[in-house]
């Protein structure tokens, strides 16, 4: 047998070592040869892309001691980036989506389930009329179809759910939600033809990608509102089972548990792609990606988190129910670590918004929410002391309003004045007596009652 000469095969080896820790370069470092693609000034407005996701509870990602799921790139943004230990939606979805979206308390604009008035004006409506492109990909939810979506500043979408759910063309909100899926563009439903086959995710993600393409020089505004993970759960691409699957049977008779690990799975791969297609575009340094969930987990749903098992507590208005994940990511701006000093809430990201986009915030008041821009920078910045909430319930329950801070709870005098230590009774089981408090905490029971008397009783 021919020997080959050992120096040839250490040169080859050196070539081959070089060729590899480059091609890790360019995966690893952000963007150092795709940089070149934006031909963007460096102190350009951020681009800024808000995923939100449906029904994801705090107990989900791993990152935050989920260990019934599997969720590498919210656990990427957590290592690489900021995440917020105490963000808190509302207990169910949209009124979440309408305080973000406008930054106000419900009682200023909430007129219905999955209604956004015609005269709102949201964050995209900001930074449109600021020099921003804008999209909207997946659920809208907040009817009118074309012309609320365009009225509400957004130049460019593809929906799922654009008409309310009892008048979404004769559908409710989970008819063909994920296979061969229902979606809305351009004032139409796209076809049957156009759907057949197709997963929802993927061709959301088409679309936000092809935005961000037609917009590599400009300053953009992304709203990725997942599809995932809220029910039916079924199959995705990646389960064997999807490529026999019929949604207009399947989808109500086979509904299915065991389909919900992989839709986060899912879920997770979705923000994956998105935070290599703004690496690969060269826009890593100047791109805000923040992850946050709408609602916690539908209560059907059990997980175990830091080794006790739980059910989901979405429609609760206790801390499992309404403390849920945030995270932010962009190495050219924001920090790295764990934000346990700054409450936020769904109010919050309108005036986030003005300070990343540098936006006069004068001209777009009122707003109830609080800039965590600075937090998001790695500075202390200004904190909320407490956060208040106004919850119209669904199904003809009553109105419920709170207010809390990292400790204590209290709610109006029309749901019993009762007041509540947090990390003592996260299930609100057994509320504090007056004889029990403390004269600390009947201070701040006395202010806390002050300040829920500003707002609407419930």
């Amino acid at each position: 047998m021919k020997t080959i000469n050992p120096i040839l095969l250490l040169i080859l080896f050196l070539f081959f070592a070089v060729s590899c820790k480059k091609d890790f370069d360019k995966r690893t470092s952000g963007d150092s040869e795709a940089s070149s693609i934006t031909n963007r000034p460096a102190n350009a407005s951020p681009n800024i892309i808000l995923i939100i996701s449906d029904d994801i509870g705090r107990e989900v990602p791993t990152y935050n001691g989920g260990e019934s799921y599997n969720t590498p790139n919210l656990d990427f943004m957590a290592a690489n980036g900021t995440q917020f230990s105490y963000f808190f939606s509302h207990p169910d979805g949209p009124p979440s989506r309408l305080a973000f979206v406008t930054g106000k308390y419900s009682f200023r604009n909430y007129d219905g389930f999955g209604y956004l008035a015609t005269g709102e004006k949201t964050i995209a409506n900001m930074l449109h009329d600021n020099g921003y492109a804008t999209c909207f990909s997946g659920k809208w939810q907040f009817d009118g179809g074309d012309t609320s979506i365009r009225s509400h500043g957004f130049d460019k979408y593809r929906v799922y759910v654009p008409y309310n759910t009892d008048d979404n063309n004769g559908h409710g909100q989970y008819y063909r939600r994920y296979k061969n899926p229902y979606l809305y563009e351009n004032a139409r439903y796209l076809t049957d033809s156009e759907v057949n086959g197709k997963y929802s995710e993927d061709m959301l993600f088409d679309y936000t990608s092809n935005f961000i393409d037609s917009n590599k020089t400009k300053p953009f505004f992304i709203i990725y509102a997942n599809t995932l993970a809220q029910k039916p759960w079924v199959p995705t691409p990646d389960d064997p089972d999807y490529a026999g699957w019929n949604p207009a049977i399947d989808d109500v008779a086979r509904d299915n548990k065991s389909y919900f690990p992989g839709m986060v799975a899912y879920m997770d791969k979705i923000v994956g792609k998105i935070i290599t297609k703004v690496q690969t575009t060269g826009l890593s340094n100047n791109t805000i990606i923040m992850f946050l969930s709408d609602n916690a987990t539908i209560k059907a749903i059990k997980s175990v988190y830091k080794g006790v098992k739980i059910s989901g507590s979405k429609d609760s208005t206790t801390f499992n129910g309404i403390n849920v994940p945030l995270l932010a990511y962009c190495p050219g701006i924001v920090g790295q670590g764990v934000k346990d000093t700054s409450l936020i809430d769904m109010t919050d990201f309108f005036p986030t918004l003005l300070d990343i986009a540098n936006v006069n915030s004068t001209l777009w008041q009122p707003l109830d929410g609080t800039t965590f821009y600075d937090n998001l920078t790695g500075t202390s910045g200004k904190q909320r002391g407490s956060i208040y909430t106004y919850w119209t319930a669904k199904k003809g329950r009553a109105v419920i309003s709170y207010i809390f801070n990292y400790t204590y709870k209290l709610y109006d005098s029309t749901n019993g004045d009762r007041f509540y230590n947090i990390p003592l009774d996260k299930y609100e089981l057994n509320p504090l007596r007056n004889n029990q408090l403390t004269p600390t905490e009947k201070d701040l029971k006395d202010s806390f009652s002050i300040i829920l008397k500003t707002f609407p009783k419930s």
